[in-house]
């Protein structure tokens, strides 16, 4: 999955919890839902960090 794919989904399920289109049962499976989401963006960030900074070692 993108990483705007993923910040998407994110959106949507803050935006449905903030309009309380959700039960109690659907806010538990959301939320782990959005807690999966939110760990692929901070690997995919923190990986692409990685790379920005090995290349701009490589270029100095």
């Amino acid at each position: 999955m993108k990483y705007e794919e993923a910040v998407h989904q994110l959106e949507e399920i803050v935006q449905k919890m903030e309009n309380g289109e959700y039960s109690i049962d659907e806010i538990a499976v959301q939320l782990q839902t959005a807690q999966r989401l939110i760990k692929l963006c901070k690997d995919k960030l923190t990986k692409t960090e990685l790379e920005i900074q090995k290349i701009q070692a490589e270029c100095e």
